[in-house]
């Protein structure tokens, strides 16, 4: 549906359940609504994902580092918890084949007693996992850990235990998400934002909403209104009501990206003790080696940028395991801010498990906290919480059993098919992983003379610009080299360079004149030199 029409759409019906905020929470909460029949609708000020949920460390996990704190503390809620969210791992693996795998995280140990503590701790996570388990953990040997990631310390190496956990493409897993929703029925828009809440009688009944690609604004009539903005939330909530309390704080979590030579491709280290009692992660992803994360109190700010301390800590603390990193080795950084609730008030309706959901006396429904790999459980509460509360009509939920667009038939060996059509096997493998199912129609568009490459040195090509804006509601070249794909999360030089191609190709799909060519690479620019 194009995009006038889907303002045609909103503004025409009354929804069941109308979700501001198109990240993981509000994503998944659209595809529970639509799948289970009401009528939905999703609605996000810039694009998809383009918050919080593109900025993750890419692990789908139950939290090795949250099981240990349980363990100390002996809180079984917290061990739920983990159980949940392993329970969740195997849902995404098997519902987005093409955009998730298992991989082997390394912890190296320099201390005879660390072996006994984590390889007991990492049989515990795998107990946990239950059906869902993936490989076992075992112990590896000072040799076989140098085997297995070259590039480690080999002074005092003790060895390393050995386990597996959930990596994905989050941007991409989100944008699916929402195409996946809409598959289902659902209505989405990006570049759409929410700039009033409509009530009647003192009770939500809509919102109204602003096109930021077109201009002009639209009212939605809506029974149910879902604040899913993550740490944004209490914007939405303070539009509701100026007077309520703040709700949340947030942290960030920055990464840096270096080159590939830093990790092996199939295996990740976890570095379970940093200066401050963290952990950090050094894991293969995209053909480059992603590092991080920190966890600081940050302001809430659109796109935060990261600081020269913060990419200087994360280098510290990688230091003693893989050597001196010079500062000119980062090709890419990002900082992402966790929601963290702060003090839920009373009106609170539930705090459901690591998730919370709050009514506001207007009807607002606001669902925030969590993480990536609860998304599923979190949206599963909340259209629970709305079908009692408001009286919905609603099927039982299937959630746990509908693949993502590109996993609804998934072929394993597609790579191998692209390879025979003429694709080297790097942009065979990246199309495979990328788009599963729906690689065959990037590739339609590549042999049409678009099958050159965005970057030299990246498998990311000029039909896959089309295929976004065409197929994938991609609005803007941000849009495209951050989140269709991840260019300019790998390599910032290379997204900067491909800027001036990817508004050319955008702007012929998409009917833009020569000053919004112009407008759009500007644009782009400045967020870039600024966010990324």
């Amino acid at each position: 549906m194009e995009r006038t029409e889907l303002l045609k759409t909103l503004a025409s019906e009354t929804f069941d359940l109308l979700v501001i905020g198109g990240g993981a929470t509000g994503a998944g909460v659209a595809l529970e609504a639509a799948s289970r029949g009401l009528k939905t609708a999703l609605v996000e000020r810039y694009d998809f994902s383009e918050g919080t949920s593109s900025r993750s460390t890419k692990l789908i996990h139950g939290g090795v580092r949250y099981l240990e704190l349980a363990v100390k503390t002996f809180d079984k809620v917290q061990l739920n918890l983990v159980r949940d969210a392993l329970h969740e791992r195997a849902i995404m693996l098997k519902n987005a084949p093409h955009l998730a795998r298992p991989l082997w995280l390394l912890t190296p140990l320099y201390r005879v007693w660390e072996v006994p503590y984590y390889y007991t701790g990492l049989k515990l996570y795998d107990l946990l996992a239950g059906r869902a388990r993936l490989e076992p953990a075992q112990f590896i040997n000072a040799q076989g850990t140098l085997e297995r990631f070259p590039a480690v310390n080999p002074k005092g190496l003790k060895g390393a235990v050995a386990y597996q956990d959930g990596q994905f493409d989050d941007a991409r897993y989100n944008v699916e998400l929402v195409l996946t929703a809409a598959q289902q029925g659902a209505v989405v828009l990006n570049h759409a934002q929410v700039t009033a809440l409509h009530k009647q009688n003192g009770r939500l009944a809509g919102v109204v909403v602003q096109d930021r690609v077109g201009g002009g604004e639209v009212e939605v009539a809506a029974k149910v209104v879902v604040n899913a903005t993550g740490p944004f939330s209490d914007t939405i909530r303070r539009m509701d009501d100026p007077s309520t309390p703040l709700l949340l704080k947030a942290s960030s979590g920055i990464h840096i990206v270096l080159d590939k030579k830093y990790s092996p491709s199939d295996t990740g280290l976890l570095i379970p003790r940093t200066e401050d009692g963290r952990v950090v992660f050094v894991l293969p992803w995209q053909g480059a080696t992603l590092v991080g994360t920190t966890d600081d109190p940050a302001p809430i700010v659109d796109h935060p940028r990261v600081s020269e301390e913060e990419i200087g800590y994360v280098l510290r603390q990688v230091k003693p395991y893989l050597g001196e990193i010079p500062r000119e080795a980062v090709r890419a950084s990002w900082s992402g801010l966790r929601p963290l609730v702060s003090r839920p008030e009373a009106d609170t309706a539930r705090l459901a498990r690591d998730h919370l959901i709050q009514q506001s006396p207007s009807g607002l429904l606001t669902l925030t906290g969590g993480k990536w790999t609860t998304y599923r459980k979190m949206a599963l509460d909340l259209v629970n919480y709305a079908v009692g509360q408001f009286g919905l009509q609603a099927g039982p939920s299937h959630t746990e059993k509908i693949p993502l667009l590109g996993g609804q038939g998934f072929v394993p060996d597609g790579a191998k098919k692209l390879k025979q059509m003429g694709f080297p096997p790097d942009i065979a493998q990246h199309l495979h992983q990328a788009y599963g199912s729906r690689a065959p129609l990037v590739a339609q568009i590549a042999a049409q003379g678009y099958d050159h490459r965005l970057a030299q040195e990246w498998p990311y090509l000029e039909a896959e610009v089309i295929y976004a804006a065409r197929y994938e509601m991609a609005q803007t070249p941000l849009d495209v080299l951050a989140r269709r794909t991840r260019l300019a999360f790998l390599d910032a030089s290379a997204a900067l360079a491909a800027i001036p191609r990817v508004a050319e190709l955008m702007g012929c799909e998409l009917g833009w004149d020569a000053d919004r060519k112009t407008l759009e690479q500007e644009k782009a620019r400045a967020q870039m030199l600024e966010a990324i």
